[in-house]
C-alpha cells in the first residue's frame, strides 16, 4: 500500500515548485516563471514536462487546445521522500545529524526559531 513516488530530479524539482505554487500551468507558463532565475529554452521545459508525466509526477489536460499541467505528486509527500532519503544516504538514519546540520549552515531568523520551538513542544505532547 505503501506505493513508492517516482523520484524528481533537481529539474523536475524546479517544475514542480512552481505548478505547487502557481496551480495547474502551461507549459509556458512553467517556462516563463523559469525563467525568472535561470535561461531555459521552451523545447527543453516542454520536455522535461513531457518525461515528468511519463514518471507520473504530472498529469496532463489534453482536452484543450494548449495541454495543462497538474502536480501528480504533493508536495509533502515529495518532501517527505526526499528528506528521509537524504537522512538515511548523508546522515546515517539520524534526524538530530541532519537538523544540526541543516539549523548550523544558515542562520535562523528569530521567527523560525520560535516555529522551530513550537513544533518540538507539539512533538513532546504539548510541553510548555
Amino acid at each position: 500500500m505503501n506505493k513508492k513516488l517516482p523520484k524528481p530530479t533537481e529539474g523536475e524539482l524546479e517544475v514542480l515548485r512552481i505548478i505547487w505554487q502557481q496551480g495547474s500551468s502551461t507549459v509556458r507558463q512553467v517556462n516563463d516563471a523559469l525563467s525568472l532565475f535561470k535561461e531555459v529554452g521552451y523545447t527543453t521545459t516542454l520536455k522535461i514536462m513531457q518525461i515528468m508525466s511519463e514518471k507520473g509526477l504530472l498529469t496532463r489536460d489534453t482536452t484543450g487546445k494548449t495541454h495543462v499541467y497538474h502536480a501528480a505528486v504533493s508536495q509533502e509527500k515529495t518532501q517527505q521522500q526526499l528528506v528521509t532519503k537524504l537522512m538515511d544516504s548523508a546522515f546515517g538514519g539520524s534526524a538530530m545529524a541532519l537538523v544540526m546540520q541543516a539549523l548550523g549552515n544558515k542562520k535562523s531568523t528569530a521567527k523560525e526559531i520560535k516555529e522551530i520551538r513550537e513544533f518540538l513542544d507539539q512533538l513532546e505532547g504539548g510541553k510548555k
